[in-house]
């Protein structure tokens, strides 16, 4: 899929045709259509797709990330390496062609769900060595993001269990957290978000000490290979993908546990409101 979205970008940042893209490669239309498709997956040969990708005008960056993600395709792929290309950032790619996404978060609130001033706080005091408008240009990706993600047709469902400790982690000062707070409030509104709660009663739970993850899938039973499972595990300034059915089956088996033990919606917002207040004390 990652390998098919950077052709496609590719492609159109070309202004090429398919016919013209297989003509300057040396293979058929149909050829291109396969790789532009991601269809028969175990076909795609790595001097194929270095032809493509240069018919389309691809950078040497571009290209050797392409290549990299054909000899990789059974392994986990690291995002925010300096050396892959923005058209391959493989949790763009996931989000856009998922149909839901359900989300764990231990420590920070999840990135669709932040508010610009959270957002921007939450840079601020991770990426002390960057400049300002750096940040804010990150922060701009993220609320982009979230407009992408959330506001498109067909909805994505988002369904996030909270550990109620991320509302006792101040990010910024209580401004601040009240607004993001009142916002977590907001989406859970939408029909295609449901925010839940894990109670720190609870004790101990399904994630035990794990953190924050993140299982996105699509379910296309007419047509299995138009079918996409992944787990993302969000780690320190970068994030690991699993494929592998033994993992992804224990992450959903996890994340089932964690809403089961979560107070159900309507109680979550009570905690939520609670939260909101002893930031104001």
């Amino acid at each position: 899929m990652l390998i098919a979205r950077g052709l496609q970008a590719l492609l159109t940042r070309s202004g090429r045709k398919q016919n013209e893209v297989a003509k300057l490669a040396g293979v058929s239309v149909g050829t291109v259509n396969r790789y532009l498709g991601w269809q028969d997956r175990a076909r795609l040969r790595v001097p194929t797709m270095r032809a493509i990708a240069e018919a389309c005008g691809a950078t040497a960056s571009e290209r050797a990330g392409l290549v990299r993600l054909v000899t990789d395709q059974e392994s986990g792929w690291w995002m925010d390496h300096p050396a892959v290309p923005e058209i391959l950032d493989p949790l763009v790619s996931f989000e856009a062609y998922a149909q839901y996404e359900n989300v764990w978060a231990n420590s920070l609130f999840p990135g669709l769900l932040q508010t610009r001033r959270y957002a921007l706080a939450l840079h601020r005091a991770s990426d002390v060595r960057l400049d300002s408008d750096t940040i804010a240009s990150r922060v701009d990706a993220r609320m982009r993001r979230q407009a992408e993600v959330l506001d498109r047709a067909p909805a994505l469902h988002l369904w996030v269990v909270l550990d109620q400790a991320v509302f006792r982690r101040s990010v910024g000062d209580p401004d601040v957290m009240v607004e993001q707070i009142d916002h977590l409030c907001t989406m859970a509104e939408r029909p295609n978000v449901d925010i839940q709660v894990l109670p720190a009663s609870i004790g101990a739970h399904a994630a035990g000490s794990g953190g924050h993850f993140v299982v996105l899938g699509r379910d296309d039973e007419s047509n299995p290979m138009a079918s996409m499972s992944v787990v993302y595990l969000e780690l320190h300034r970068k994030g690991l993908y699993l494929d592998a059915p033994s993992d992804i089956a224990d992450y959903k088996i996890m994340f089932d546990y964690l809403h089961r033990d979560a107070a159900d919606p309507a109680h979550s917002i009570a905690l939520m409101q609670q939260a909101r207040q002893e930031h104001i004390r």
